[in-house]
């Protein structure tokens, strides 16, 4: 069964459509790489994905759970938007740490504000603080961080700051991982260094969304490629299919300006 199913999603602003009939669906320990041109609402449906956005028609499931149908007026309850999203985490373009706290804090962060929701915070306040400055610090040295822990996002580099990105999204220990561009901000050097850490979680079996504008990376890491074009899914298929042997000429030339770029 599917972990994530996505199903004729629609999305306009003032008229304008930016996603058009979206459907497709991602089995558990799989990654979808999402290509396409910008403006293509490749971004604009991760942020539907992760409530960021409030698509205009269709449905969310998730390990079988809706958790948003346009018809049901229920699932938009922004009450409960809040504990949907911690179905996925994302990682933004542009690490949006913030900068009064420490890589290590960053990371701790939302695990802490949910902690104090919990009807036991008060009393086990220390041990659940415990609990999660042992799960930051795990994530960080996972991720080559073990020796800049403490220091602050102006501190790091590019690459450094999207880990630390990358560790807070896996410390809410989301069913999908969601990448919007997690390169584009980078120099070649830092980019590699990131997509390094990507893969290396594809191979653990992550269960990921990758928006990504770097086509050999996109055809190496995915299970299943989604071609976007003018807000809809032109093509999808496995990555031999899509970057061999593309069945849309839309594909075609999109991958034709890609290597000629």
């Amino acid at each position: 069964m599917a972990i994530l199913e996505v199903e004729h999603i629609c999305k306009s602003f003032n008229r304008t459509e930016v996603l058009k009939d979206i459907s497709f669906s991602l089995e558990k320990g799989q990654a979808v790489s999402i290509i396409g041109s910008s403006g293509s609402g490749k971004t604009t449906l991760l942020r539907c994905l992760n409530f960021l956005e409030t698509p205009d028609k269709g449905i969310i499931r998730v390990g079988g759970e809706t958790l948003f149908d346009a018809a049901d007026p229920a699932t938009k309850a922004e009450s409960a938007i809040r504990k949907k999203r911690l179905h996925f985490g994302l990682v933004f373009q542009s690490f949006n740490l913030f900068p009064q706290y420490t890589a290590l804090e960053n990371v701790m962060l939302a695990r802490e504000l949910l902690a104090k929701e919990q009807a036991d915070y008060k009393t086990k306040k220390k041990e659940i603080q415990e609990e999660i400055q042992e799960l930051a610090k795990t994530l960080l040295s996972q991720m080559g961080l073990e020796n800049r822990m403490h220091s602050y996002p102006h501190q790091l580099s590019g690459g450094q700051c999207q880990r630390v990105a990358i560790a807070r999204a896996l410390a809410l220990r989301p069913d999908i991982l969601c990448f919007d561009e997690p390169t584009s901000a980078l120099d070649p050097e830092l980019t590699g260094e990131v997509l390094r850490v990507i893969k290396e979680l594809a191979d653990k079996n992550t269960t990921m969304v990758i928006v990504t504008h770097e086509m050999a990376f996109a055809r190496d890491v995915a299970n299943h490629v989604i071609f976007m074009d003018d807000g809809a899914i032109i093509e999808q298929g496995s990555p031999t299919q899509v970057f061999e042997s593309p069945a849309e000429e839309r594909t075609r030339q999109f991958l034709s300006r890609y290597t000629q770029g």
